[in-house]
């Protein structure tokens, strides 16, 4: 959503989450902490990356749009938790760069809530596959071993 509006023209608050995202992302201070503070850096950008999702709370946009932004910040933090990995990671994942678009879209162009929920129910469904597969295996090797 870059252009949408020139920052100056932006509330301060949202203005504020562009430019976090702008150094975080885009000049890539999230993966360059997280390289040299393994653990620490990742749970510091994290933690700075609750900023966009307060402003969210405050301009009461809709519950899914916070989700998304929850699940942006938690897959940032989760991958880039991985040595080496997750660092790598944190240059192509921008977490915190799509958080700041979700608040100029919904600053700019209002809620779309079924773009949202789909996100977020995809998500949850994902989520609900990763959990499910290791209880089948261990299914299936119970069975195997029984038979």
């Amino acid at each position: 959503m870059k252009n949408v509006k020139a920052i100056g023209e932006l509330p301060p608050d949202i203005a504020l989450a562009v430019r976090m995202a702008d150094w975080l992302d885009d000049r890539y201070i999230d993966p360059a902490l997280g390289l040299v503070l393994p653990g620490a850096g990742d749970l510091l950008t994290t933690l700075v990356g609750l900023y966009p999702v307060a402003i969210a709370l405050r301009r009461r946009m809709p519950a899914v749009v916070v989700a998304r932004m929850l699940r942006n910040l938690a897959i940032d933090l989760v991958v880039g938790l991985v040595p080496i990995v997750g660092d790598a990671f944190d240059f192509f994942f921008k977490a915190h760069r799509m958080n700041a678009d979700l608040l100029l879209e919904r600053h700019v162009l209002g809620p779309s809530p079924l773009a949202d929920w789909a996100v977020v129910v995809g998500t949850a469904l994902v989520l609900l596959l990763l959990l499910a597969a290791p209880l089948v295996v261990a299914g299936l090797l119970i069975s195997h071993l029984t038979h």
